[in-house]
């Protein structure tokens, strides 16, 4: 294999790759440790309301490509890896920031002993996290909207509380963490491809994943054949969309 890239030149390497090589398999080590390296991405708070499913089996690759669509992308994969939104996971998630504390800062510290550091990050995991992801049948979250939007009329607020701003949040951090992935496996000189078009409930069911649980996208990975690109990349001129301001 040849030696890892840049970071521009994994960027420039990427490519959704439609057509993998059947007859080339993949170190599922290396696999692996890119999807260590997707959980170093940036993420909403801290909360890491992730998971990433790393199918190896043959057997389950034939059982996902259907729930696909038989996307070539899906029936040519090596393996696959599903990333999972956990928004439900939430109050474990603020607790585990809230030990990690404790072992920084000392367990146990009265108020009176806490640096203003300590004192802002505990009240963030213990009473912020819980104001913005707790939910009743979505009445909660209107409530919470209309507090924060009539305190909005006289300071800058976070206006994302409902449901479904919490629902985005968590989306957009699973979406951050299979981009540090795709691009930590073009540094390996290795080929993916996101694929939006899946039965998503079908795919849950086979996994055996929790009612809470979403699927972000099922990246499929392997090794590129000629005509698994399909053409040269396109993109709007960056003029377009580059506003300085």
């Amino acid at each position: 294999m040849s030696q890892e890239k840049t970071v521009s030149e994994a960027i420039h390497y990427r490519r959704s790759v439609r057509v993998f090589d059947t007859e080339k398999p993949i170190d599922k080590n290396i696999v692996k440790k890119c999807l260590e390296q997707a959980a170093l991405a940036p993420n909403s708070s801290n909360m890491q309301l992730w998971e990433f499913y790393h199918i190896t089996s043959k057997d389950i690759i034939d059982k996902i490509a259907p729930f696909c669509f038989n996307q070539n992308a899906a029936k040519t994969a090596q393996q696959l890896v599903v990333f999972v939104v956990r928004k439900d996971l939430w109050k474990k998630r603020a607790k585990s920031n809230l030990d990690y504390m404790d072992s920084v800062f000392g367990k146990n510290n009265p108020k009176s002993a806490q640096s203003s550091r300590e004192k802002v990050a505990r009240n963030y995991y213990g009473k912020i996290i819980p104001f913005a992801y707790s939910e009743f049948l979505g009445i909660f979250g209107f409530v919470k909207y209309l507090m924060v939007s009539t305190i909005g009329l006289f300071k800058p607020m976070y206006r994302e509380v409902r449901k479904s701003d919490m629902r985005i949040v968590a989306h957009k951090t699973c979406g951050l963490a299979a981009q540090n992935f795709m691009i930590s496996m073009a540094a390996e000189g290795l080929d993916t491809c996101p694929m939006e078009g899946s039965d998503t409930w079908r795919v849950k069911n086979l996994l055996g994943l929790p009612f809470g649980s979403e699927i972000n996208m099922i990246v499929s990975c392997g090794i590129r054949t000629e005509k698994g690109v399909y053409g040269e990349r396109f993109r709007i001129p960056f003029e377009e969309v580059y506003k300085e301001v």
